[in-house]
């Protein structure tokens, strides 16, 4: 009699950054996404706070995230070359209701590009994340900047989230994973075709849909 074919798991783990100024809700987002809940107390991180959240991404492979909460305050920006060192992915959080939080986003993203990249040189995988959608004073004209404003400054992609209405929280997390697997097998962006999305649906119509600028063709 022929024995059962061996199944071969991979476990994959990533370092994936948070990053972006004070109060943005980095913390929060992460609560949402490894612990599925939401704490209205709010307590600004102390230089960096941790959290592993695992994941069974297909029959054969389990995703380890290992996800680094970095402290807002621009006096541990001093501190981010040893933080960012050999991570595989990066969240950038913004304050949709604080357009002065988008231009820190941006400073943010170029301290990570001139800190650590993948061996082939490009930019590690990041995306933007323009929190706390759920709040009033959501700024139209910032958003529908924001297609340019990550092709400006080479993020994958942008969703609204609210980590307190749980809206984005695991397609954004879903989304930044398929990049960093897509550069683990070395598989180059650059060969995949790269469409625009409109982004036309309103959060409250659909928590299941994300919202993102644009992303490969897979």
């Amino acid at each position: 009699m022929a024995g059962s074919p061996v199944i071969v798991c991979t476990d994959k783990l990533f370092k994936v950054l948070f990053i972006g100024d004070l109060g943005v809700g980095k913390s929060s987002i992460i609560m949402r996404y490894v612990n599925k809940c939401f704490d209205e107390t709010y307590k600004a991180s102390i230089g960096v706070d941790f959290a592993l959240k695992t994941l069974e991404w297909d029959a054969q492979t389990i995703v380890r995230l290992q996800l680094w909460d970095i402290a807002g305050q621009e006096r541990f920006k001093k501190m981010s070359r040893v933080y960012y060192k050999e991570a595989m992915g990066a969240v950038v959080v913004f304050d949709i209701t604080n357009s002065s939080t988008l231009g820190a986003a941006s400073e943010w993203k170029q301290d990570l590009d001139s800190k650590v990249c993948l061996d082939s040189g490009r930019p590690i995988p990041a995306v933007l994340l323009a929190n706390k959608c759920d709040l009033t004073g959501r700024d139209e004209d910032l958003v529908s900047s924001l297609n340019s404003f990550c092709k400006d400054n080479r993020f994958l992609g942008w969703f609204e989230t609210s980590a307190k209405d749980n809206v984005n929280i695991d397609e954004a997390g879903a989304f930044l994973v398929k990049q960093m697997m897509l550069c683990d097998t070395g598989l180059s962006n650059e060969e995949h075709h790269w469409d625009r999305i409109k982004v036309s649906q309103a959060p409250e119509e659909s928590q299941s849909q994300s919202l993102c600028c644009w992303r490969p063709r897979l």
